[in-house]
């Protein structure tokens, strides 16, 4: 049974964001929601993706640590301009009210940490698998 890191927020914290990167088995684990700010890390399994979203009302940082992928942005659903491979250390910087998806073209687990701000995700969330997190927000 794998045990989930606690989502330690709003209390002050401070952890090692590459070793918790790298050891997150699940598609989404919150790792620390405060009042504007909020720390999830994921696992996106090889072939599979984050899925085609917008967030209208919250900036978002994501920081490939492992893998490769393609991230596609745009201001509409079916009009997404830059497309653009990520690896290592990619950076990915999501504008409030721009829809976006990440991808992983790569063999093994695409590893990443997510910032957003506001939050977006329950404080605690745990999605062991892209199912799980599409139901969880099929039910918001």
């Amino acid at each position: 049974m794998t045990t989930h890191p606690k989502d330690e927020g709003p209390e002050p914290f401070v952890l090692d964001i590459d070793e918790a990167t790298l050891i997150n088995g699940n598609f989404r684990t919150t790792l620390w929601t405060g009042t504007n700010l909020q720390l999830t890390v994921m696992a996106i399994a090889p072939g599979d993706d984050v899925g085609l979203e917008v967030h209208h009302d919250r900036d978002q940082f994501l920081r490939i640590e492992v893998g490769r992928g393609r991230v596609q942005m745009g201001p509409s659903e079916d009009d997404l301009p830059l497309d653009q491979a990520i690896e290592d250390d990619s950076a990915i910087l999501v504008p409030a009210g721009t829809w976006h998806n990440v991808t992983n073209t790569g063999d093994r687990p695409l590893r990443l940490y997510a910032l957003y701000a506001p939050p977006e995700h329950a404080h605690g969330t745990v999605h062991p698998t892209k199912a799980d997190a599409d139901a969880d927000e099929h039910h918001h």
